[in-house]
């Protein structure tokens, strides 16, 4: 018996009259969160500047001064929105090797202390960068005459998004009685 399937009951791609008949299936975004917006935005705009770069040295040979520190300051700014994306996922790196050996009762403590040294160094970040932002209001970027508290600013909003998020996976592990951590199969959808 052959495992190869048979060609003719695979459905056709390509019509008798040389047409191409894949339908796509219809694209759904409304359950994209507002960071992933706002990451793609500063993601947008880092690739833009970037193009402009490479547009003005290499077809100009009149290199812009000013990309490339706007680039490195949208690319921390995408970075900090864009981990917030990770924290609703409850998907950044984590280890459960030991919460398979653990007990129960354990292994929900540990998940729960988890959650809650999360949301303690958000919030402590939250607390220092604004503080950090207090302190350095008269400070400028080097090239461009903008305030590096614009630069502060999305690393502060950043952290303050992942506290808000970090609060909501706390919410929904102590609502459906488990974490990731506990069963690594589980996603945040699951509810």
């Amino acid at each position: 018996m052959s495992s190869t399937p048979d060609i003719d009951a695979l459905p056709k791609v390509m019509g008798e009259d040389g047409t191409f008949n894949a339908i796509d299936e219809d694209i759904d975004l409304s359950g994209t969160p507002i960071e992933a917006w706002a990451a793609l935005l500063f993601f947008w705009a880092l690739g833009l500047t970037v193009f402009y770069q490479f547009f003005t040295r290499y077809v100009l040979n009149d290199s812009a001064a000013w990309t490339e520190e706007i680039a490195r300051y949208l690319l921390i700014a995408t970075v900090f929105v864009g981990a917030t994306i990770g924290v609703a996922k409850n998907n950044h790196i984590q280890v459960d090797f030991f919460f398979r050996f653990m007990p129960p009762w354990l292994s929900r403590g540990m998940a729960l202390l988890a959650d809650v040294l999360r949301i303690a160094f958000l919030g402590a970040a939250v607390l220092l960068t604004g503080q950090m932002m207090a302190r350095m209001e008269n400070y400028k970027m080097t090239i461009v005459d903008l305030p590096m508290n614009l630069v502060y600013g999305a690393c502060l909003a950043g952290f303050a998004a992942m506290f808000v998020r970090a609060l909501w996976v706390m919410r929904i592990h102590w609502r459906r009685g488990y974490s990731v951590l506990e069963r690594p199969e589980s996603t945040m959808e699951d509810r």
